[in-house]
């Protein structure tokens, strides 16, 4: 089974934001990392379910959403049917609650 993949409006935002940043440094690097990440996310096209469920969200029972760590990067994504939909992308040393609780706030 193939499955399609989308990035979120906020996902988007996540990749444009860390590759803008990533440029001021270094434009090849930017690029590199742009293109690695997009790359793995494709692949989840045919094994979706190889990420592992993310952990600060399973602790309160949320097991929908799954990660793949890339660099120092984490994925996030869930499958809906033969879709998978990344949501997020952000630095593993930021702190998830503290993220999801901003997002929610802007809301």
């Amino acid at each position: 089974m193939t499955f399609s993949v989308f990035w979120t409006e906020t996902a988007q935002r996540d990749l444009s934001a860390l590759a803008d940043h990533i440029y001021q440094e270094s434009p090849q690097n930017a690029r590199n990392i742009f293109l690695t990440i997009r790359e793995r996310a494709e692949n989840l096209n045919r094994f979706p379910e190889r990420g592992r469920v993310v952990p600060e969200l399973a602790d309160i029972g949320l097991f929908t959403y799954r990660e793949l760590i890339i660099e120092r990067w984490r994925l996030i994504y869930k499958i809906n049917k033969d879709h998978v939909f990344v949501t997020a992308l952000f630095d593993s040393r930021q702190n998830m609650e503290d993220i999801l609780f901003q997002r929610l706030i802007r809301k």
